[in-house]
């Protein structure tokens, strides 16, 4: 602890958020990739490389800002992975799929480590206390705020408002002609989903979606 900066804390919440930004980013490449679009992987980014992935507003400053401020969850995220949906065989269908899969990926992570996590604490009992509970415990936080951050970014990123995820998929699904209407708000929807979100006027269904999925990931207790 240096002038009341938890350096332990920030790594424990900093390497699943660098991890789970990283998968989800990966994931539309990969599924893209799949589909006919080599654009991703030309330009270095199917891997898991954090580095490759990594912005430094998002993953560096706003994070920091975020973690100074005392906020309760560490937020951020990675450079988005170029896709050419040009390429793709079916554009609408394609385009849904990929959207879909940085989500799903953050999902999959997130059940993952709630099992892991919940295994942990099933075992717990039998470590008492000794040189290894500390990383034990390091390791448990890092495990539940993996379950966490992986289930924000799912659930954020499918607000059905371009350019997260939910707005790729609302356009494959709408009529071209509705679809190319949303399409040019793009360049506004981030501003549009931050003035959302500090009004609160997501919560209502955030929240306990939110909530639903941790405590099906972590157990009764959250």
């Amino acid at each position: 602890m240096i002038h009341g900066f938890d350096i332990g804390k920030l790594v424990v919440m900093i390497v699943p958020l660098l991890f789970a930004v990283t998968i989800h980013e990966v994931a539309h490449g990969w599924v893209a990739y799949r589909l006919g679009d080599p654009t991703a992987k030309w330009s270095g980014r199917l891997t898991l490389n954090p580095i490759k992935h990594l912005d430094v507003m998002g993953s560096f400053i706003f994070p920091l800002m975020l973690f100074l401020f005392r906020s309760p969850i560490i937020f951020g995220y990675a450079k988005p992975v170029p896709v050419n949906f040009n390429n793709l065989a079916n554009r609408r269908r394609d385009m849904i799929l990929v959207a879909v899969a940085g989500p799903a990926a953050n999902i999959l992570c997130a059940l993952l480590s709630g099992m892991v996590y919940r295994g942990l604490v099933y075992v717990s009992p039998w470590w008492g206390h000794s040189f290894f509970s500390g990383a034990f415990l390091a390791l448990a936080a890092m495990l539940q705020y993996s379950v966490v951050i992986n289930v924000i970014l799912a659930i954020f990123n499918m607000i059905p408002i371009p350019p997260l995820d939910g707005g790729r998929v609302l356009a494959g699904l709408l009529p071209p002609a509705q679809a190319a209407q949303l399409e040019r708000l793009e360049r506004f929807g981030m501003i549009f989903v931050i003035v959302l979100l500090l009004t609160n006027s997501l919560n209502w269904i955030l929240v306990p979606t939110m909530k639903l999925f941790l405590r099906i990931f972590l157990g009764g207790g959250v």
